[in-house]
């Protein structure tokens, strides 16, 4: 396999694959029926406001490669900035609720930094034009269309567990279709300032979307793909 065909392949692998979305051509999946936001009614009466510092707040998506020529691509990751949002954070931990949004505009491909962060399965260099085409792709109708959906939305469900360990039940949208998962995250509070870290799974084909896959299965991506917050709020008077 020469370097241009190389590149083809890491920039097709990582464009169907950001958040459970792909350039293959997916299933037919029913969007998921939701209350439009405008109509919903919440009482965030009793609760404390804090809204999402989005230039210190970061998701990061981390893809990784599979099958038995995976040395022939690469891991990537995928980073999310300029996330926004809001949460209302109650006495009673059960009665607490987060909103996020992230624009597909900001998703980053394969940042130095963000690699640097994952440790030695992100080690190896992702070259600049594949990093540059591989965006490209991600805009395009066939895979996230950023012309009709410009933005990817998590919602709490439900809240459990303590103050500082919570356990969220998110509802995401991705698309036109929304699925459930369940986020695991620590808490911080350092006076007028929250930070939540946290991590969930989620799987491609529970958006209907197939693996991608060549040569038999010899190089693909994994199903699943690991998706890691760290959210900072501040505190509103």
């Amino acid at each position: 396999m020469n370097r241009r065909t190389k590149l083809t392949l890491t920039g097709a692998i990582l464009a169907i694959l950001v958040i459970g979305l792909g350039a293959c051509q997916p299933k037919a999946v029913r969007p998921t029926a939701e209350i439009p936001a405008a109509t919903r009614v919440v009482d965030t009466s009793g609760a404390v406001r804090y809204d999402v510092d989005g230039v210190a707040s970061e998701v990061r998506v981390l893809v990784y490669r599979g099958g038995s020529m995976a040395r022939l691509g690469h891991n990537h990751v995928l980073s999310a900035s300029s996330v926004s949002g809001t949460l209302h954070l109650y006495r009673d931990i059960a009665r607490s609720r987060v909103e996020l949004t992230l624009p597909v505009l900001g998703l980053i491909v394969d940042a130095p930094q963000a690699r640097a962060m994952e440790g030695a399965d992100f080690a190896a260099e992702v070259p600049d034009d594949a990093r540059v085409a591989t965006r490209r792709n991600l805009q395009r109708p066939e895979v996230l269309d950023v012309e009709r959906y410009p933005t990817i939305a998590l919602q709490s469900t439900a809240v459990s567990g303590s103050r500082e360990n919570p356990v969220l039940r998110m509802r995401v949208s991705i698309k036109g279709v929304a699925r459930e998962v369940t986020a695991l995250a620590r808490v911080r509070e350092e006076g007028d300032r929250l930070v939540a870290d946290g991590e969930f799974a989620i799987r491609q084909t529970d958006f209907g979307i197939t693996p991608f896959s060549v040569a038999l299965g010899a190089l693909q991506v994994q199903d699943q793909l690991r998706v890691k917050f760290s959210i900072v709020c501040r505190r509103q008077r």
